[in-house]
């Protein structure tokens, strides 16, 4: 087996190419803009698709540096507490307590699910964890968190290849059933988008680019860095107390207080342009990370265990179309705005934080703004999820 490994520089510049691909592929098949396909996935899955063809075909193993992955997903979500107004969230607080206790109850179901699959395969149940809320809704970090636990205090030894395996698959699959989620609904109950206002990031499909010029977007790269630099403070405060989250949820919160800080605090500067300028930025970083993500795919690892994940990820995936149908949909209030949040909903059960927004991102560019669902979600995804999600494997693990 021969190993190519590309440079930081080159996968970065990649990562470009993959999403000019992705864009050029969504404005020209009307199919990709109809289901509200993101454009980093188009590009992000061919990659994928190309290096997995090359193993197979050639028995060469590519490998990208994703070092830039980490900080553009730092970037992102400054950007999102930046844009975030607390007197719409301080309004929005019975959808937020709503849509985490759906979270909760999600929790459980997929946990048991995976559980239920793995004991019928003659595994141990609790392996099947690892095709559950740890690999899923917890993403790649919290399964390699956990992997080591499972060898070596359950005796699970495959349980870092069903992690991984599991969350490459779902990550698939929670990039591309969010758009169809959201324009089902709208489709179904003849809901119409908000095309008036301004979207939280990027800029609508159907409206013409604004402008912005260069300090309109280098104030808006500084107030970025500040929250950046705000943000790992309040990881390090975070840390001294004992208390374990995410980098990108100490960035969010980092935006939000520098995004709203009285103007007694600190006087509100302002560059005209310059939220068009975060905006653009935002999208760019989102672009990048779900690219690189999925450029990272390794096909080949899903191989060994295929009926097992054919079985359990297909009930996963139906699991949160449905769920996102029948109950996020209604509880959230049947209209725009829960479209909206249904596409996040289908993103952070199967994927990560990232592709719920993505896939928020694509279906507000095509039918307008959501700024109630783009408050909600990545609070509850980024804050809430995590906490549910550590109680609920803790439990689980001790059956």
């Amino acid at each position: 087996m021969e190993n190519l490994s590309a440079s930081g520089f080159f996968s970065f510049t990649l990562a470009i190419i993959l999403l000019f691909v992705g864009k050029a592929s969504l404005n020209r098949y009307e199919l990709l803009r109809r289901y509200s396909i993101p454009e980093p996935v188009i590009g992000g899955f061919l990659c994928a698709c190309v290096v997995a063809a090359v193993y197979f075909l050639f028995g060469i193993q590519i490998s990208f540096d994703l070092e830039a992955r980490d900080i553009l997903l730092l970037y992102f979500f400054a950007a999102m507490g930046l844009n975030a107004d607390i007197k719409s969230l301080l309004r929005g607080g019975k959808p937020l307590l709503i849509l985490s206790g759906l979270a909760a109850i999600y929790i459980v179901l997929q946990n048991l699910i995976g559980m239920g699959v793995a004991s019928s395969f003659g595994m141990d149940p609790r392996a099947g964890l690892m095709s559950g809320s740890i690999a899923l809704i917890g993403g790649v970090g919290t399964t390699l968190a956990w992997a080591p636990k499972f060898v070596n205090d359950l005796g699970i030894s495959n349980a870092m290849e069903l992690g991984i395996a599991s969350n490459t698959i779902g990550l698939i699959f929670a990039c591309v059933i969010g758009g169809p989620i959201a324009n089902y609904l709208m489709s179904k109950h003849r809901l119409q988008g908000n095309q008036e206002a301004s979207l939280d990031i990027g800029q609508a499909y159907t409206k013409p680019h604004q402008m912005v010029d260069s300090y309109s977007l280098l104030f808006a790269w500084l107030r970025l860095n500040l929250a950046l630099m705000l943000g790992y403070g309040i990881q390090q405060g975070l840390q001294a107390a004992g208390a374990e989250l995410p980098m990108f949820v100490s960035c969010l919160m980092a935006g939000i207080l520098i995004g709203n800080r009285p103007g007694k605090v600190l006087p509100k500067a302002h560059v005209e342009g310059s939220d068009q300028g975060l905006s653009l930025i935002s999208d760019i970083c989102l672009g990048m990370f779900i690219v690189m993500a999925l450029m990272d795919l390794k096909v080949w690892e899903l191989a060994g265990l295929f009926r097992y994940l054919s079985v359990v990820m297909s009930l996963q995936i139906l699991l949160s179309v449905m769920f996102s149908l029948l109950v996020v949909f209604r509880l959230m209030g049947r209209d725009y705005q829960a479209c909206v949040i249904c596409s996040g909903f289908g993103g952070i059960t199967l994927g990560s934080t990232a592709t719920a927004i993505a896939n928020m991102t694509a279906v507000s560019k095509q039918h307008g703004a959501a700024h109630r669902a783009f408050i909600i979600v990545p609070l509850v995804c980024g804050f809430f999820v995590d906490i549910f999600n550590a109680f609920a494997i803790n439990f689980f693990t001790s059956w």
